[in-house]
Order: structure tokens, then C-alpha cells, then sequence
């Protein structure tokens, strides 16, 4: 296309990294094995054979997902239950314990939790062994899940996380497959629809983003002809709050040492603030995530230069402008930036590496904010503004990097090296 530099730079005067040399990280083997150990760990943390300091992180399936489970077997949605916040196609993730019947429902869903996450890994190191792939993205996941702890495995987003996985894996060769996964992926937690923002101008955009819309457009008329409230969610948020973790949060973190009177209570399934200014710190984020989405369209009516690496890094950039200008960040949002940072990673033309690693980073901090020492969030004390101020401060870092390196390679034809 005239204009358009479509091209992968993987290969262009390099030549591939012999078998132990030092800069490329350990073969699968190793990577199987590292990851066997610490999902041991995970699955001893989420069966409660091992504990750690803090709310049990668990009591969201066993309690409300299992009510949710309950209603959704009478082929309705919850729709007097302002919790449920998620799209149609979330009731196959809170019904798919029924595929293990023989197990109680917590117990199938920790289950079918490590399988999503074993799906991932099979999928990066299967791409990361292609020549001009890394296995630097098994890594990246296999840490980063680590890191997140026992809430990887007590939420659904890590199956939310796999499909979006599995459609940036086969969008430079199937867009409109990845179109139809990136679209489930949506129809399951929305997030995965910015995945699309990175396609390659003409026919690969054409293509996913049509697969991507015929299939919403079907499962979303399946589920309103068949199950009623299938789109009540899209109002059941407008009376949030600002959640403690989310980084307009630091406001009222830091306002209730000098007497702002408000308060801190559990809503909409999450602990935020509620009181004076709250929701104008809630419309400022909303603000943000709309220049945020102006960005991302600037970008694209700009980008000039595509490579291998442009769709998961162009997802990635997306996924962390929401993430970070949304008034809540939940700790297993960061599953999703761990998977696509992942994806990034097998690709040796990233622009992306320094912002995933400092994804990771942030990953482990988010686990000593929740749920390790969560009781200091709440309580707003120095200790707990520190931990939030850190972990947003390099999600921002990491989101502003990403932003320059994405439009450095694709606006101005760097190359991914020279951006970072």
C-alpha cells in the first residue's frame, strides 16, 4: 500500500542467536520446569495449603462467582446484583466449572485457571522457537503470573488473557481468526477490543476487524435472544466510586491525613472511596481515558511503518493507556498487561522490552499491595500509599515508554533498538 511500510525486521541484518549464547534466556525445558515449580506454589496458595499475610484472595469464586453460577444455571443474568459488571459471554467463564463436575465449584475453577495458564505457556514457546522468535515471552509470563500470586488463579481474567494471547499469536498470519478471538475476547471483559487498534492498514485491517464484528454481533444477539439482562452491565457501573488502588486514589489516599471527610467502603465488588470530590477525580479519569483513546486514534492515522512487532506492541501501549487512566485498577488487570507484554517479547522487533519488564516489576509490587499488606491500602498509612504510589508511578513510566517507542517505530520508521 503506498504510504504504508508494511515489513518484519526480525531478520534484517542479524543473524540468529547460536544455542547458549548469553544473551538468549534458557531453552523450554528450563521453562517448563520453572514454571511446574511456581504453579505448584500458586495451586497450594489458592487450595489454602500455604498461606500468605492478608484477605483471602479466594472468597470471589467460592462466594460470588459461585452466586452468580447459580443464577446463571436458570438461564438468566444477576441482574439484581450491581457486582456483575462484565459482558455476555463472562457467564461462560463463571459456568465452566461445570465441566469438572466431580469437583466443587472453587476447586474446578482454580483447575480450569491453571489449565488457561498452561495453554498460554504451550502457546509462547511454540511461537517463541519459530526462527526469529524469542523465548524471552515464556519468560516474561511465566514471572509475571508468578509474581501476581494466588489472584491469578482466583479471578477469570487469566482465560480472558489466553484468548487475547492466542489472537495476537495468529494475527500476522490469520487476521480474521484473530479478529473473531480478539471479539470473544471482548464479549468476555471488554478490554481485549484494543487489540485491534494495530493492524496493519488494507486488508489485514479489513479482515479482523469484520471477523472481529460479525462474530460480536452474533454471540451478543445469541445471548439477548436467550438469556435476559445479557447487556445490563453497561449501566451497573455509573455509580462507582474511585477504587483505593487506582492511581486518582492517591488524591484521597493523601486528603485523609488532612481531614478530608470521606470514606472507604466495599462497592461494586471492590474497596473504594466514596465521598466529597470523588467523582470529580472518577470524571477526570474518564477524561484521561478518552485522550487516551485520542492518542490511540492520532496514532494510527499516523503510523507509517508496521513490522511483526507493531500489533502486540500497538495492543500492549492501548491496554496500558485504559489500564492506567481507569478509576479502578484491580491486581488481576495485571494479568492482561503480563500476557501481551509476553506476546511482545517473542518478537525480536519490539519496542516494548523496557515497559514489559517494568510491567513485571509493578506485578510484584501489586502483589505486596494485595494481598500481603492490603490492611495499610486501606488504611491509607505510609506504608500503603507507598506501595500504590510505586506501583502506579511504573505503570505510568511504563505506559509513557511505550507510547514514545510505539510511535517512534511506526510514525517515524526507528527501528525498535534505537527507540528504546
Amino acid at each position: 500500500m503506498a504510504g504504508t511500510d508494511i515489513r518484519d525486521r526480525a531478520g534484517e541484518g542479524r543473524r540468529p542467536e547460536p544455542r547458549g549464547s548469553a544473551s538468549a534466556p534458557p531453552g523450554p525445558r528450563t521453562a517448563i520446569v520453572v514454571w511446574a515449580v511456581t504453579r505448584s506454589l500458586l495451586l497450594l496458595l489458592v487450595f489454602k495449603l500455604v498461606t500468605l499475610p492478608g484477605p483471602d484472595v479466594t472468597s470471589d469464586i467460592s462466594v460470588i462467582y459461585q452466586r452468580w453460577y447459580g443464577v446463571l444455571l436458570t438461564g438468566a443474568f444477576p441482574l439484581d446484583d450491581v457486582s456483575w459488571q462484565y459482558p455476555p459471554l463472562a457467564a461462560l467463564a463463571v459456568l465452566s466449572p461445570a465441566l469438572l463436575p466431580f469437583l466443587d465449584y472453587a476447586s474446578a475453577f482454580f483447575l480450569l485457571a491453571f489449565a488457561a495458564d498452561a495453554v498460554v505457556l504451550v502457546l509462547l514457546i511454540t511461537v517463541g522457537r519459530r526462527p526469529g522468535r524469542r523465548l524471552s515471552g515464556a519468560w516474561v509470563w511465566i514471572a509475571g503470573v508468578a509474581l501476581l500470586g494466588p489472584t491469578a488463579y482466583a479471578r477469570y481474567d487469566l482465560m480472558v488473557t489466553a484468548v487475547a494471547v492466542a489472537a495476537l499469536l495468529t494475527a500476522a498470519r490469520h487476521p480474521a481468526t484473530a479478529g473473531a478471538l480478539t471479539a470473544v475476547g471482548a464479549l468476555l471483559k471488554v478490554w481485549p477490543a484494543l487489540l485491534l487498534a494495530g493492524f496493519a492498514p488494507g486488508r489485514p485491517t479489513r479482515r479482523a476487524w469484520a471477523a472481529a464484528t460479525a462474530a460480536a454481533l452474533l454471540a451478543t444477539a445469541a445471548f439477548a435472544v436467550t438469556m435476559p439482562g445479557a447487556l445490563a452491565f453497561l449501566t451497573f457501573q455509573r455509580d462507582r466510586g474511585t477504587e483505593v488502588e487506582s492511581l486518582g486514589s492517591l488524591v484521597f489516599h493523601v486528603a485523609r491525613h488532612t481531614g478530608w471527610d470521606g470514606q472507604v467502603l466495599l462497592n461494586y465488588g471492590s474497596v473504594e472511596f466514596l465521598g466529597p470530590y470523588v467523582s470529580v477525580v472518577s470524571r477526570i479519569a474518564l477524561v484521561l481515558t478518552c485522550l487516551a483513546l485520542g492518542w490511540i486514534l492520532l496514532w494510527r492515522l499516523r503510523a507509517r511503518t508496521w513490522t511483526s512487532a507493531t500489533v502486540a506492541d500497538a495492543a500492549f501501549t492501548a491496554v496500558l493507556l485504559f489500564t492506567v487512566t481507569s478509576r479502578v485498577i484491580s491486581p488481576q488487570y495485571m494479568a492482561w498487561l503480563i500476557g501481551i507484554a509476553a506476546v511482545c517479547m517473542t518478537t525480536r522487533s519490539t519496542c516494548q522490552r523496557l515497559p514489559a519488564l517494568l510491567v513485571v516489576v509493578a506485578t510484584g509490587v501489586t502483589l505486596l499491595e494485595f494481598p500481603v499488606w492490603f490492611a495499610h491500602v486501606v488504611a491509607s498509612d505510609a506504608l500503603g500509599i507507598t506501595l500504590i504510589a510505586v506501583r502506579n508511578g511504573l505503570l505510568v513510566a511504563a505506559t509513557l515508554l511505550a507510547c514514545r517507542g510505539l510511535w517512534r517505530t511506526a510514525v517515524h520508521g526507528q527501528r525498535a533498538s534505537a527507540a528504546a
